[in-house]
């Protein structure tokens, strides 16, 4: 609205000073031409904007002056949280409200204490996403928002793990998790609360049906227990491992916290080489043996049996994918019997 556009317009004078047509357009959005028009509108309403020529030059407002109508708009209030996260606050839709409140916010603020904030502002940025990993499409994720907010049912089809895996369920969203880059819905289904990943979310409607949360129902509370619960389903079984000094150096870039803690725990010296036997946690065999390999040779399982063996039948394949006795991929035979090697 042309209204919210001139609020923003003198705040923009009030808390950065002289500003060119240009530069206010680009904050505004709008073309230069309508920034000129704004321009003349503000100085039509009584509010003291002077312009200064010059290569310097710009707009400014007249030395003292202050407007405290800052205006916060109902959705701009709810995501005052949000003001200093502004990826997260792009993911769920809500960016123009967070930059809309964020600059009421500084307008309202003595100079001293501005200046203080903009210059906190400039040292600090929040990066959610782990290394290696790529942030998860959410589509969905700003329809969920005004469902949460407006406290109405939403109809999704949700992709899961085990079978089927395609599920239709009607949801009644408590609240919105960002964990590690990656966006949870907590949510009402059947008489009880649980967690969805919203990048599973397949599709998703918003329904006439509108409820109230629980009353005892604490989102932070609720999302403590959850990690505390996957935790403790998360490890099933134990294995005993011995690692070598170089291994013990590189265990914390290779297993999770939980399973480093564990190893520290438990260790114990074996032999007079700096080798170190543990008990960790373990998930699936399957999955041990693969967060195990990372290791290469700086780990032994001595137990139990089955993920020894399946540690050993990964060994033996790797050593028969890269055996001496089979040419390399492109190699011609002529080059290889140039080395002294017969090829099978």
């Amino acid at each position: 609205m042309s209204a919210d556009r001139l609020l923003s317009m003198l705040l923009l004078l009030q808390t950065r000073g002289r500003m060119s047509a240009r530069r206010l357009a680009d904050e505004l959005g709008v073309s230069v031409r309508t920034a000129y028009r704004d321009l003349d509108r503000l100085q039509a309403s009584g509010v003291p904007v002077y312009a200064e020529q010059g290569r310097t030059g710009g707009y400014r407002l007249l030395d003292g002056y202050r407007t405290h109508l800052t205006g916060l708009s109902e959705r701009e209030a709810r995501v005052l949280f949000l003001a200093g996260l502004p990826a997260p606050a792009a993911d769920l839709g809500l960016a123009a409200e967070v930059a809309a409140a964020r600059l009421k916010l500084l307008a309202a603020l003595p100079a001293a204490l501005r200046e203080e904030a903009t210059r906190t502002d400039a040292v600090f940025h929040l990066d959610a996403p782990g290394w290696y990993q790529e942030a998860d499409a959410t589509p969905f994720l700003p329809l969920l928002v005004d469902a949460v907010l407006s406290r109405r049912a939403v109809d999704v089809r949700y992709r899961r793990w085990r079978e089927p895996q395609e599920v239709d369920r009607r949801l009644r969203p408590y609240g919105l998790v960002l964990k590690s880059g990656t966006w949870y819905l907590v949510a009402g289904v059947n008489g009880r609360a649980a967690t969805f990943r919203i990048a599973q979310v397949l599709d998703a409607v918003v329904t006439d049906e509108h409820f109230d949360r629980p009353e005892d129902f604490v989102l932070r509370e609720y999302w403590a227990f959850h990690l505390a619960d996957f935790r403790a389903r998360r490890h099933t079984g134990t294995a005993t491992v011995r690692v070598s000094p170089r291994g013990r150096e590189r265990l914390a870039d290779n297993v999770p916290a939980e399973v480093l803690r564990a190893f520290e725990a438990t260790a114990a010296p074996v032999g007079d080489d700096g080798w170190t036997e543990a008990v960790i946690p373990t998930e699936s065999t399957g999955h041990a043996c693969g967060e195990l390999l990372r290791l290469g040779a700086d780990v032994e399982v001595v137990a139990p049996e089955e993920l020894r063996r399946a540690m050993t039948d990964a060994v033996t394949a790797l050593a028969r994918t890269y055996g001496l006795g089979r040419p390399a991929a492109g190699c011609c035979t002529e080059t290889v019997n140039k080395q002294g090697i017969s090829p099978k």
